[in-house]
């Protein structure tokens, strides 16, 4: 154990982390102490940084997640009551000690070694906590193996701190739901706004890491649920090429657009997260197709002048919904041509008139299939969509500001089999995929899309639900299947504006070498005051 006055000698963008310690002994913590000392020095990069200490010796797993564990409590469950974490890990100290006792034996298996990491409530853990994608009806059963991302993780070295809370059902249940809102865990709020939205599905995930509750989180996407609740909550986030990161163990809602990946501060920590979870699995056929690239360590791609010579695509359509965030936008992409970007302005994404309802009717007939089999898995449950769609109408919690009329349409779906899915899931997958993004690729003879992410967070209201506030730039890919990354761009009135970057099948590499280049030309993120 470190005293005060060592871990004072810790670098710049750790002071919170020593003062916060300091609190640790007393019998409650100073929750307005630990919500200020997390200093507006924090900069991201963290995890990096915090693999030095731990090797040097200036703090141990251990004590991070003491640290952390404090935060939540002070302002999660207290002070701004944030409500962004559903559970914590109740061996995160003993696996953290244990991580630290490896150390000190045979180093660090690598960068994640002792890193205390959030999971989004709907990929399972065999563990002491649950797995309940936010529902009641999964809070007596318990997975019985941990989802393949969650064994790559443990490999590597991190520390399962806990889960985030959830739009419930990933927001797969109610055409006027409320983002971030579940009825295991209540609601989230937004950081920057407590009386705003963190957007969703992830967004518990997105809400903890903008408060430092954790170094970095897992969250997952089927359309926009990784990088709505980023942008919205000024992290970076990650949505990689559907198959890089196993699905097997995570809840599912669509088979052709699901995909977990990383939430984080800054765009090398969510490579951190990515490189540990990127693997083919033999249970998730997607994730070894012949097109998948040989396995690569992503952190090649961190080239702070990475945009020299690219030609970006700027998708104008994506924005013009407020003045104020096309500002900020055009800030990003003016950015992006000082260092060295060749910048081809509006570009044309076309994915015709279809493409909407095809990929509601797509999700309708996937969530099912995937679901029944899923459910399959668990004890004590129900066993089916129909059985979880009587246990909902039994359980007034559950419908208590929503209803379940998506649950119902689409228990009313035929099988995979059928004409009708085949016909629309092939349409839409051309639509948004070859003669969506390629197509713009190719016509503009551009490296990459970019356009805004998302809105601004709007004011959460529980009786109309979610009434988004502009942008659209999650669609394209997600039906593709294709990579997306947002990156903090700026600010309106204190609320964060996030800008993508968006291109073909397995352009990680390319995308993330962009992003962070854009990244560190501006380091725009700046922390919530809480």
């Amino acid at each position: 154990m470190h005293t005060k006055a060592t871990l004072t000698g810790c670098r710049a963008p750790f002071r919170w982390l020593a003062a916060a310690l300091a609190f640790l002994p007393l019998a409650t913590y100073s929750q307005a102490n630990i919500a200020t000392d997390a200093a507006d020095t924090w900069d991201g990069d963290a995890i990096a940084r915090l693999q030095a200490d731990m090797k040097s010796g200036a703090t141990t797993s251990r004590e991070l997640v003491r640290v952390f564990l404090a935060r939540i409590d002070a302002i999660d469950k207290h002070g701004p009551a944030l409500n962004s974490v559903i559970e914590v890990n109740p061996d995160a100290l003993a696996i953290a000690t244990q991580l630290d006792a490896e150390r000190a034996r045979s180093g660090a298996r690598g960068p994640l070694h002792g890193i205390p990491i959030l999971l989004k409530d709907n990929i399972d853990t065999a563990d002491r906590m649950l797995t309940t994608a936010g529902s009641l009806a999964l809070v007596n059963s318990r997975p019985s193996q941990d989802a393949f991302l969650v064994k790559k993780l443990r490999e590597a070295g991190a520390v399962i701190l806990g889960k985030t809370n959830l739009s419930e059902w990933a927001n797969f249940r109610s055409t006027h739901s409320t983002s971030g809102w579940s009825a295991r865990g209540g609601l989230t709020r937004n950081p920057y706004a407590v009386d705003r939205n963190s957007c969703g599905s992830s967004s518990g995930s997105g809400a903890a890491i903008a408060a430092y509750l954790a170094v970095a989180a897992v969250g997952s996407e089927t359309d926009g649920s990784i990088v709505c609740p980023s942008g919205i909550n000024g992290i970076v986030g990650i949505k990689p090429t559907v198959g890089l990161i196993s699905r097997s163990g995570v809840i599912p809602i669509s088979a052709s657009q699901d995909t977990a990946g990383p939430m984080a501060l800054s765009v090398a920590d969510a490579v951190a997260l990515l490189n540990a979870m990127a693997a083919p699995d033999p249970k998730d056929p997607a994730s070894t197709v012949a097109t998948r690239p040989a396995a690569t360590d992503y952190g090649q791609f961190l080239k702070a002048d990475g945009l020299r010579g690219v030609r970006v695509g700027v998708v104008r359509s994506l924005g013009g919904f407020d003045a104020r965030v096309d500002k900020v936008f055009d800030e990003a992409v003016n950015a992006m041509r000082a260092q060295g970007a060749e910048i081809v302005d509006k570009v044309e994404l076309k994915t015709g008139d279809k493409l909407g309802d095809d990929e509601l009717n797509v999700l309708k007939y996937e969530f099912k299939d995937g679901l029944n089999k899923y459910l399959a898995t668990r004890t004590d449950a129900p066993k089916t969509l129909a059985e979880l769609i009587a246990f909902n109408e039994k359980e007034p919690r559950e419908l208590e500001h929503f209803g379940q009329e998506i649950f119902t349409d689409t228990e009313a779906k035929g099988p995979l089999t059928s004409p009708e899915y085949r016909q629309i899931s092939a349409r839409a997958k051309r639509a948004a995929g070859r003669d969506g993004i390629d197509a713009a690729l190719k016509k503009y003879k551009v490296d990459v899309l970019v356009s805004p992410t998302v809105g601004l967070a709007w004011k959460t209201d529980l009786v109309n639900g979610d009434h988004y506030t502009g942008g659209n730039s999650s669609q394209a890919a997600a039906v593709a299947g294709y990579p997306h990354i947002t990156v903090p761009a700026g600010f309106v009135k204190g609320l964060p504006v996030g800008v993508s970057f968006i291109g073909t099948a397995w352009s990680e590499g390319k995308l993330i070498q962009y992003a962070y280049a854009y990244e560190q030309a501006t380091r725009a993120r700046r922390p919530p005051k809480l």
